[in-house]
């Protein structure tokens, strides 16, 4: 017996507040996670459960919190606003079963959702989440008495990892200023306070727990990023770092207050990584992810594994084989050698170290790499349209051939079909530019919305805008 308002995606089950996230379906939820542990998982390890700042977050981790154990499952419960990889972290730590997460990301303030962590402290596989869907509206076992429920700090041991990942006392001693900025979610003030150990000169802003995000998604992109850029700006900053709702994802703004996209955060990491550090194993990035990351990759010898789209692809290669690094579109990275998750806070703190070791701002850092490896310039647009049009579109874009003339009038050279449809095209400005980026656009439609999303990349802003203008009528049938 499935529960129709309750499905699982690739990293849980997402709803709006009142709506169909209600107190009935978050306990139908941590009840079939309750099953699963019992049925695949040793229910004698526990549970951890954790919370971000969204509206009811913490009544709904107690409700939560209150099923588990009163069907024999001991948990540990934040005592307070945790962000998602600390919880994480936790899980993993402290051995236990698994852990739910109480946060809807980088949703709009009117959502909330449950998470699953499994026991290695990353998302539940398909494999896991299947499991758990198949129990939802099934009882589960009950105990004669409750487990107990004991709240915990899951912070220290976190922070103590992470802080020991970068070269805090570089950052120290750097002398760089910057703006933090936790977008009113779960980062709240961790970065801030460890800079201020430190004595690191910074700026915070939006630090502050506010469930209702005011005027903003916290999504660390354009526009919702914009106050950060102009923090940066009026406090003379050599860069910004921003983390979404629950602080697994990482953005960021350059000394001038630009927007400095996941691409290229990920892309600093990477050659950073490399040159200075020369950790070992693979490279993985998602479909819809820059080419400039194939090209560090090619310098420096290390094996680049394109895979689909979501973090879950990450966790799965992680799981299975030594990986140095992985990521996604969204700003959602990785390193197996901290955790099969998404930190964003880390990669924070580890953007600081990089400019700290490099003795360049964030802009210098962004423009070096164009430099080196070819101007490759990132742009997507979200199109809600129903789904008829929406499937109407993939299918118009599967049918087109090389040679075709598909969007702006640029040629197909090839398409692709790992994750959505990606044409690789003619770009006539490429040849006026050296070491000029592939031109490429993707066609992805939601499997679980009325949505489209279309990401390009190619060799100036100009033509990213060219191709995006080109492929929305392309996508509406017009």
């Amino acid at each position: 017996m499935s529960h129709p308002q309750i499905k699982f995606g690739t990293d849980g089950w997402r709803g709006v507040i009142a709506d169909d996230f209600t107190f009935a379906n978050v306990r139908t939820a941590a009840e079939a996670i309750a099953a699963y542990i019992h049925a695949e998982e040793d229910p004698a390890k526990g549970l951890c459960i954790g919370y971000d700042t969204r509206f009811g977050s913490r009544a709904f981790a107690r409700a939560c919190a209150e099923v588990v154990a009163a069907t024999g499952i001991a948990v540990q419960l934040a005592h307070d606003i945790t962000p998602t990889p600390a919880l994480s972290f936790g899980v993993r730590e402290r051995g236990a079963a698994g852990g739910i997460m109480i946060t809807s990301s980088h949703n709009p303030a009117q959502w909330s959702g449950v998470k699953y962590k499994a026991w290695y402290g990353g998302s539940g596989k398909p494999s896991i989440i299947a499991a758990i869907e198949s129990h939802l509206g099934k009882p589960a076992p009950h105990a004669a008495t409750p487990a107990p429920i004991t709240e915990v700090d899951f912070l220290p041991s976190y922070l103590k990892a992470i802080e020991s990942f970068a070269d805090l006392d570089l950052i120290a001693r750097s002398g760089m200023k910057f703006a933090i900025d936790s977008m009113y979610g779960a980062g709240g003030t961790i970065l801030s306070n460890i800079f201020t150990r430190l004595g690191v000169d910074h700026v915070q802003i939006r630090g502050n727990a506010d469930p209702l995000f005011p005027g903003i998604n916290p999504e660390p992109i354009e526009p919702h990023i914009r106050a950060l850029g102009e923090a940066v700006v009026e406090h003379k900053c050599d860069a910004g770092l921003c983390t979404d709702g629950d602080a697994d994802r990482i953005g960021a703004t350059d000394e001038n207050g630009n927007f400095v996209d996941p691409h290229k955060i990920f892309s600093v990491l990477l050659s950073w990584v490399l040159k200075r550090k020369g950790w070992p194993g693979a490279v993985t990035r998602a479909f819809n992810t820059t080419k400039m990351l194939d090209r560090i990759c090619k310098k420096y010898g290390r094996e680049l594994i394109e895979h689909g789209i979501g973090f879950k692809y990450v966790c799965d290669y992680m799981l299975e084989r030594e990986i140095l690094m992985g990521g996604e579109e969204s700003g959602g990275i990785g390193f197996q050698r901290h955790l099969p998750e998404r930190d964003g806070l880390l990669n924070a703190l580890l953007l600081a170290n990089v400019m700290a070791e490099e003795k360049k701002t964030l802009g210098q850092l962004v423009a070096d790499l164009q430099a080196e490896y070819g101007e490759h310039h990132y742009g997507r647009i979200d199109l809600h349209i129903p789904d008829a049009i929406k499937n109407a579109a993939i299918a118009k874009a599967r049918a087109l051939q090389p040679g075709d003339p598909a969007i702006a009038g640029m040629p197909i050279l090839r398409q692709e079909t790992l994750d959505g449809v990606k044409f690789y095209l003619d770009n006539p400005e490429a040849k006026t530019k050296p070491n000029a980026a592939e031109t490429w656009i993707l066609f992805r439609a939601s499997g679980t919305e009325p949505l489209m999303r279309i990401y390009t990349e190619s060799t100036s802003p100009e033509t990213v805008a060219k191709l995006l203008a080109s492929a929305r009528p392309f996508a509406l049938g017009k």
